[in-house]
């Protein structure tokens, strides 16, 4: 009788080296002994770092041994270790398209704004670890390439009755639109559409839940579906009514649609994601909100009696009518994430609250409240996690003058207001004040759960020798 280990070899895969067990070590075990432990279901692939490869032992090339496993002593901090990295770099059941709690949407709908390339040199300079496109623009993710952001790109709506109704369709486009560019560029999710449910169109409604079911077939048949998040942003047009918060249900005619959608997205473990705009809401009604509640100012707040529940501001109320929403319908466990908010910094003559200095107290104070990752009154051990609205001015948007004007930077790269960012220019203008190489020096990709990681495992190996 033996217990059998495996030794371990190694096989280059882009930036990652992939550790393959596949040749059997056997450990002598008496016949009245019980084997230490068993594993009851293959262990997948562990995909890990050239940066890790110093902490976990010899040198390592293709397919060569790196762990002989002599005995099970020895073997017992690689499997720890393991474990920690396999939980930290990707191994968990959800799929996370999120690092943190703070990303910005990169809209390009102007013909003013930086190249790719310095969108994502202000994107570094503010520590900004994810970003939301709105296609899947080549250049735009070949500048990501290299980087450490993370990106959700986007099927455009008018492909959704395409995808809905041929299998194929959703597979060729992420052969070439999202493969092609990983491991080096970090594309962590696809947005199935944007704000589809809101009622504009009743074909593409119908097609939403079909394209998004082809859209995670397709990334599992590449086995991508581990590490890419399939989601739909939807704007607030899909509930009834959302005062008080606990009252929020969905519309009865986005239902037949909703409830599929979210049966399947809770199987793959996707999350809600919503566009809210307290801003939207006050300048539709500046007479009955009151705007320092819409800002995160101290104000007397809002009180829900059905849960006893109290809200200083717009954000975490308007969060919490999704979650009873959700509830409502039999999915009170899924998070909700927000895929759009921001401020206009100027609009038009009947556009109330559109300046500069509402737009910078609301996305500062935004900024601050999420750095702190705190939950919503009904769910405070869920962080809230926002992709902001927008990284720049874009000014061939339809629409008011708000449209344009809801940028974290101006066209030339400057700062819209100082929300502590640093511009690719000075307000003026005057002077280039950022470079790639300055910004790559700051250091500030190295995840902490790297550090976590090599501290236990240094301790379990401490602990076994």
């Amino acid at each position: 009788m033996g217990l059998e280990l495996f030794r371990c070899g190694c096989v280059r895969f882009g930036a990652r080296i992939q550790l393959s067990c596949a040749v059997p070590l056997r450990i002598p075990i008496a016949p009245t002994q019980k084997p230490p432990f068993s594993f009851s279901t293959p262990v997948p692939p562990l995909h890990i770092p050239f940066i890790l490869l110093p902490f976990l032992g010899p040198r390592c090339r293709n397919m060569e041994p790196v762990w002989t496993c002599s005995s099970l002593r020895s073997f017992l901090p690689f499997c720890f270790l393991s474990f920690i990295l396999y939980l930290d770099f990707g191994g968990g059941v959800m799929v996370q398209a999120f690092v943190g709690t703070f990303g910005v949407n990169y809209g390009r709908v102007a013909d003013n704004i930086p190249t790719p390339e310095g969108a994502v040199t202000l994107l570094k300079a503010a520590k900004i670890r994810n970003v939301k496109i709105y296609d899947a623009d080549h250049t735009v993710l070949q500048a990501f390439s290299g980087s450490g952001i993370d990106v959700v790109v986007c099927i455009p709506n008018e492909n959704l009755i395409d995808f809905s109704v041929n299998e194929e369709r959703p597979l060729e486009w992420i052969k070439v639109n999202v493969q092609p560019f990983l491991p080096d560029t970090h594309i962590r999710g696809i947005a199935v559409g944007n704000e589809i449910l809101e009622g504009a169109d009743q074909n593409i409604a119908e097609a939403l839940v079909g394209a998004f079911k082809n859209v995670y077939s397709s990334l599992d048949r590449l086995q991508l579906a581990d590490s890419i998040e399939v989601l739909t942003p939807h704007s607030q047009a899909v509930f009834a009514n959302s005062y008080p918060p606990s009252s929020c249900v969905f519309k009865e005619t986005v239902l037949p649609f909703m409830l599929p959608l979210l049966e399947f997205s809770s199987k793959i473990g996707s999350h809600f994601y919503i566009n809210v705009y307290p801003f939207l809401a006050y300048k539709n009604d500046p007479e009955h909100i009151d705007i320092k509640y819409a800002l995160f100012q101290s104000n007397p707040g809002v009180y829900d009696a059905k849960t006893d529940l109290h809200y200083d501001n717009m954000l975490d109320a308007e969060i919490d009518a999704v979650y009873a929403a959700l509830e409502s319908v039999g999915y009170d466990k899924m998070e909700v994430r927000v895929s759009e908010t921001g401020w206009a910094s100027e609009g038009d003559e009947g556009e109330a609250g559109a300046n500069p200095h509402n737009a910078r107290t609301y996305n500062f104070n935004l900024y601050k409240r999420l750095l702190k990752k705190k939950g919503t009154p009904l769910r405070p051990k869920i962080p809230v996690r926002v992709f902001l609205f927008a990284l720049f001015n874009e000014n061939l948007k339809p629409g008011p003058s708000s449209e344009r004007h809801y940028g974290l930077f101006k066209a030339d790269g400057s700062v819209a207001y100082n929300m502590g960012f640093t511009g690719l220019r000075s307000s003026d203008g005057s002077s280039s004040l950022l470079s790639l190489k300055g910004i790559g020096s700051q250091g500030w990709l190295v995840p902490y759960s790297f550090v976590l990681s090599v501290c236990a495992a240094t301790l379990l190996m401490v602990l076994t020798t």
